[in-house]
């Protein structure tokens, strides 16, 4: 783990969960016919194994420079083998491949300094205060809780002492684990080791924050409250009535079924939990407000250089950025970029 200020990197995190890998309960058994969106539900969930093709890859164009876009998605089926063939002759092809958008935290302090840190991050998930889960959230909510918190994490009670929104990430991973699902069915590393093979060069898009001081920092966000209640209320009702949604988007991932994933949601509880984390009193303070921003100009950035280099390149990007009107993609295009889907044809067919 790197020595950095794990609270607000966790905070982070649960805005856009990446969700974990142990199972607390037995997987169901899979089939390789994808779930119908309009009738799963969250016990009779079917999800897709064996070998599958993956949703394909957009082209987006600038005169005769091309990027090829993998939209990733997360969770997958867990037992899906990914056919990378298509992958695989596009990055060989290419001439740089472009990590999805990302942020990453570092601490302005020395080797030393960094060491004191650790102490002070105990508790750095705790309510502030000393606050119980029971205490911090409305009656009818908490009974929701209980009766899912029983069903997927059974009787640990370290997590009544979390934040509502660190405990929401901690139900949600452990309900989509059980329900046959994998955090990113290793795409992002499967991406990386084919650029290795083929000696492409892998280019991070990351939006790289400096915590000034870190130590005043991770007070602040120990002792600063965060309305967090929506995201822990939206987080609950996906595992309650939306994990048939979250399996049948995966399964659509899997199959290529790109109308499926269009017609699917794909934010769930995230806008909501992005918002508890920016819209914080302390996210001003910390300069976390204007993350979500400074993450997209990164990106964009790296993919006017990108495309202006190379004949041809090779991304990563999430779906809802993909599919979304309001998305990356969506904002190449209103700046002059071609932009074709899997299933569109293509104006300037590759050779």
């Amino acid at each position: 783990m790197r020595l950095v200020p794990v609270a607000l990197w966790l905070a982070l995190s649960a805005a856009v969960p990446a969700f974990a890998q142990q199972a607390s309960a037995p997987v169901p058994a899979a089939s390789s016919t994808p779930a119908p969106a309009g009738s799963v539900t969250n016990l009779e969930s079917v999800v897709v194994s064996g070998v599958v093709p993956g949703p394909g890859l957009w082209k987006v164009r600038k005169g005769d420079h091309v990027m090829y876009v993998l939209g990733t998605l997360s969770p997958l089926p867990e037992h899906m083998q990914w056919k990378t063939d298509e992958v695989e002759e596009v990055i060989a092809a290419s001439q740089e491949v472009l990590t999805a958008p990302s942020v990453g935290i570092k601490p302005k302090a020395s080797f030393f300094g960094k060491l004191f840190l650790l102490p002070s991050l105990i508790g750095a998930r705790k309510n502030p205060d000393g606050v119980t889960l029971r205490e911090a959230l409305p009656a009818d909510q908490y009974a929701r809780w209980e009766t899912l918190k029983q069903q997927y994490l059974g009787n640990d009670r370290s997590v009544e002492s979390w934040r509502p929104i660190f405990a929401a990430v901690e139900l949600y991973e452990k309900a989509v684990k059980r329900s046959g699902l994998n955090a990113s069915g290793g795409v992002k590393d499967t991406v990386r080791a084919l650029a290795k093979k083929h000696g492409v060069k892998v280019t991070a898009t990351r939006y790289e924050m400096i915590i000034e001081e870190p130590r005043a920092a991770l007070k602040t966000f120990k002792t600063s409250s965060m309305e967090d209640k929506q995201c822990f209320s939206q987080t609950l009702d996906t595992v309650e009535h939306g994990l048939g949604s979250v399996t049948a988007r995966a399964n659509a991932w899997a199959v290529g079924d790109i109308e499926a994933l269009r017609s699917l949601p794909m934010n769930d509880q995230r806008e909501a939990c992005i918002e508890a984390i920016t819209g914080a009193g302390f996210a001003e303070k910390l300069g976390l407000k204007d993350v979500p921003g400074k993450v997209e100009a990164t990106w964009m950035a790296a993919v006017d250089r990108a495309v202006g280099a190379n004949a041809q390149t090779f991304a990563l990007l999430p779906m809802d950025d993909v599919l979304s009107p309001k998305g990356l993609l969506a904002k190449l295009k209103a700046r002059g970029y071609t932009v074709t889907a899997p299933d569109e044809d293509d104006p300037q067919p590759s050779n």
